[in-house]
């Protein structure tokens, strides 16, 4: 069993236009504080970032927020989070992100949140990591990218190994319980440091 003592959550900058979309990241909020899960995002108070950083907040659980100078310099830092954490750019932005956290889940979001998806997601089949990632697929707002991702499988561009390290579900309970149970995968073959 992993342990998800912190989960890094990567979400939108805006509220967007489905209002399930904000209810259910209220609902994560709730969940993460319930179970006594520390929050780790991109330290925003603006859009589903702030719904979720706030939901977890008044249900007394703990927040840490990762961002870097210039985002904070423009004021949508939150200033109310248990612990923020600023760095000088992006990329340390992210690693520290990863270095923290047990976990990943991405929430709907714009490409900055499929930027950090699909990073996090490489270096995890790279190797670099070995902590589960899932995607709550809310509305079914990820369905047209996971159809990309099995025609990319069908296309032999991902392998089927590669595609299932995405944990993918609609309820937060259920995604939860199959992070827990997420089992290290192995190094790619072709990473083997005894090749030559």
């Amino acid at each position: 069993m992993v342990e998800l003592n912190k989960i890094c959550v990567f979400c939108g900058s805006s509220e967007g236009n489905d209002t399930t979309i904000l209810d259910v990241s209220k609902q994560l909020g709730e969940t993460l504080a319930k179970n006594e899960i520390t929050l780790v995002y991109g330290a925003a108070k603006i859009g589903v970032m702030g719904i979720i950083a706030q939901s977890t907040l008044d249900n007394h659980g703990k927040v840490i927020g990762i961002i870097p100078e210039f985002l904070k310099l423009k004021e949508v830092v939150h200033l109310g989070l248990t612990e923020l954490i600023t760095t000088q750019n992006m990329h340390d932005r992210k690693m520290q992100m990863q270095e923290i956290s047990d976990g990943f889940i991405a929430l709907p979001g714009g490409l900055g949140t499929l930027e950090e998806l699909f990073e996090i997601l490489t270096w995890l089949q790279l190797g670099l990591h070995k902590k589960p990632i899932g995607l709550l697929n809310i509305n079914h707002f990820y369905d047209d990218l996971l159809n990309l991702l099995e025609n990319m499988v069908r296309k032999g561009f991902l392998s089927m190994e590669n595609y299932n390290l995405l944990i993918v579900d609609s309820s937060i309970d259920s995604l939860l319980k199959k992070m827990s149970e997420f089992k290290d995968p192995k190094s790619p073959k072709w990473l083997n440091s005894d090749r030559t």
